[in-house]
C-alpha cells in the first residue's frame, strides 16, 4: 500500500505553496482589447479556466477621454489574504486605484509622457 503524503496541519512543517495569481486576461476583438481581472491557478495558467472574475479593464479611451476599469475590492482582498501573487500589469492599475503602493515605474512613464507633450509642443511653436 502506497504512503499517503500528511496534511500540513499534522506538524510535518511541510506546507504547499499557495500558487493562485492575479492577473489580466485578453477578450475583446482584433483591435479592440477589453481585459478581465481575475483569479487562476498558478500552476496550469493557460489549462484551466479562471477562478473567479474580480474586475475589468478597457484600454481604449472612450468619449471624454477616459481608460474605464472595475474592481471588487473585496473580493481582491481576500485573495491576497490567501497568499495569490499580483502580476505587474494588475499591480500598477491597483497602484492607480490607491489600493497598493504605486510603482516608481509609474512615476518614470508619466514623467516621459510629459516630455514627449512639451517636446512636441516646441516644436509646433517654432513651425
Amino acid at each position: 500500500m502506497p504512503r499517503m503524503p500528511l496534511h500540513p496541519a499534522s506538524g510535518t512543517g511541510i506546507i504547499t505553496p499557495f500558487s493562485k495569481a492575479i492577473r489580466l486576461v485578453r477578450y475583446g476583438c482584433t483591435n479592440r482589447p477589453f481585459y478581465h481581472i481575475v483569479i487562476i491557478d498558478g500552476k496550469r495558467q493557460q489549462k484551466a479556466p479562471p477562478i473567479e472574475q474580480v474586475g475589468t479593464y478597457d484600454p481604449i479611451p472612450n468619449v471624454h477621454n477616459e481608460k474605464l476599469i472595475s474592481f471588487n475590492f473585496e473580493r481582491i482582498q481576500y485573495w491576497l489574504t490567501k497568499g495569490a501573487q499580483v502580476s505587474k500589469p494588475v499591480a500598477d492599475l491597483l497602484g492607480l486605484a490607491g489600493f497598493l503602493p504605486v510603482h516608481p515605474r509609474t512615476y518614470m512613464r508619466a514623467w516621459r509622457n510629459r516630455k514627449i507633450i512639451k517636446e512636441s509642443a516646441a516644436k509646433e511653436s517654432i513651425f
